[in-house]
């Protein structure tokens, strides 16, 4: 896991900041991006791809991931932007204001399979969440940030249990679709809400 990071230390690069996303592939909530920039001696076996973590584990190394890195930033972008642009320019730029919310400039940047136009020294690494434990580190903070935010909106709108499938479209999110119809926190150029939409017009 820091294969790529023990290489750019060589080569001279000291602040090396991961960087990753959740909550693309949902139908509700908005996409979050983090940025995070370890300590070159910070070890957690724990670190690995957020999806391998149950939502217990997840938490515990959020918590010790954000209380030891030399620097972490978060990126929000909401429904409406995605709906307006689509999910894949959401997700830069959500990209792009993590990067910016970092308190200070990293000296290059290892993001997870998404190539971004910016001026620093960058790679993009397909399943780097896997691969990098700077990419794995900033895949948890972003999902356990999305997750927090997706709890929260589930008392907001009590009726579609967004605690549980956190905007994924479950069989029980598409039965709660069905009765109570689409909330303000859907994505609606997504399927099926885009459908319904058409539909109920």
């Amino acid at each position: 896991m820091r294969e790529y990071e023990n290489k750019l230390l060589l080569q001279g690069f000291l602040n090396i900041a991961g960087v990753d996303e959740a909550g693309r592939g949902p139908v509700a909530g908005p996409v979050v991006a983090a940025a995070v920039i370890l300590d070159p001696d910070y070890n957690n076996e724990q670190v690995k791809d957020s999806k391998q973590l149950t939502e217990k584990q997840r938490r515990v190394v959020y918590w010790d991931i954000i209380n030891n890195a030399i620097a972490y930033g978060v990126g929000i972008v909401s429904v409406s932007e995605i709906d307006e642009t689509n999910i894949l320019e959401a997700t830069k730029q959500a990209m792009k204001i993590a990067i910016s919310n970092l308190k200070l400039t990293p000296d290059y940047i290892l993001i997870d399979a998404v190539e971004l136009d910016i001026d620093t020294y960058h790679e993009s690494i397909i399943k780097g969440d896997q691969k990098s434990i700077s990419i794995a580190a900033a895949s948890i903070v972003a999902k356990e940030t999305r997750d927090e935010i997706m709890r929260d909106y589930d008392k907001m709108y009590p009726n579609y249990g967004f605690k549980q499938h956190k905007g994924y479209l479950t069989k029980m999110h598409q039965e709660n679709l069905d009765k109570y119809g689409v909330s303000p926190i859907h994505r609606k150029t997504f399927a099926p809400i885009k459908d319904m939409i058409n539909d109920e017009k």
